[in-house]
């Protein structure tokens, strides 16, 4: 990532109202996590200490500061294996202090997207991801541009709008 690039831990610390992602792809690249879960490793949820990571309790402390912080996730149906995985996980990221909603990709045909993975803080300040077609990152990009700005934020609060609670979505 170019080093003009804030990191996410920067951005949402600078971060006063809102943070919301919108997630697109039914697939990233594989991490040691997900290779685990694929051999039937799961994790002990009682035993935070084991998960918990330091990006969960960035969101923890945000959202203690007053940040809201929603995710959605436009998923395939039937969904992939690495979205069932990320379903599983998902529990960190609400434990965590995420809202986390899902849209089934048919449900999401009229609603104009984006062609990326953002990050939207504050309604003002995106951070885009560029991904390889094997879901690694390519880079991320910031932008202020107002047109891109608005067509993120119109898309996100439109899935938001449609998608479905974590706690009700199932798979």
């Amino acid at each position: 990532m170019p080093s003009s690039v804030p990191s996410f831990a920067e951005l949402l610390e600078q971060c006063q109202r809102s943070a919301v992602h919108l997630e697109l792809r039914d697939a990233y690249a594989p991490t040691e996590r997900f290779e685990a879960w694929q051999r039937g490793e799961r994790i002990n949820w009682e035993d935070r200490r084991s998960w918990w990571h330091p990006y969960d309790q960035l969101i923890t402390d945000s959202v203690a500061r007053g940040v809201i912080i929603r995710r959605a996730r436009i998923v395939s149906e039937p969904v992939s294996e690495y979205i069932r995985w990320e379903h599983y996980v998902t529990h960190a990221n609400v434990t965590a202090g995420e809202q986390v909603r899902w849209l089934p990709r048919r449900q999401a045909t009229s609603i104009p997207l984006p062609g990326n993975d953002f990050w939207l803080f504050d309604g003002a300040l995106l951070r885009v991801h560029h991904f390889s077609g094997d879901g690694s990152v390519v880079e991320d990009e910031i932008t202020a541009d107002l047109k891109t700005v608005n067509l993120c934020t119109n898309a996100f609060e439109a899935v938001w709008e449609r998608a479905i609670p974590h706690h009700l979505y199932e798979i």
